[in-house]
């Protein structure tokens, strides 16, 4: 499968699953290891782990299997390792501590702009 189209059904199933604040980072100039990775703020535990599970049943039936699922109850935080993608479901204070956009962001002022518009 593409990895534009594995991010667009990445994207929609995060959003039709209520995730909210999702933000796409492309890294292919900063990252040797993934290309994209998507960050998505969940209201609980349980949402965390439920939009990273429905990310990856939808991959599997577009015929791309998951490489990993980490992350456990109390940590507030998912990782879902698609390869070229990988999506980082997290609570709002995780989220707020972490700072991945920003961290990831690092001199690239064009994807700053983005993110605050």
């Amino acid at each position: 499968m593409q990895t534009a189209a594995l991010l667009k059904i990445v994207q929609s199933v995060l959003d039709e699953h209520k995730g909210q604040n999702i933000i796409t980072l492309d890294v292919i100039k900063k990252s040797n290891f993934t290309d994209y990775m998507v960050v998505v703020t969940g209201t609980s535990e349980r949402h965390l782990h439920a939009l990273c599970e429905y990310v990856s049943d939808k991959s599997k039936e577009n015929g791309h299997k998951p490489l990993g699922l980490e992350g456990g109850l109390g940590s507030g935080w998912v990782l879902l390792d698609l390869g070229d993608i990988i999506v980082h479901a997290m609570t709002v204070q995780s989220r707020d501590f972490y700072q991945l956009e920003k961290l990831w962001s690092v001199g690239d002022a064009k994807e700053m702009q983005l993110q605050a518009s």
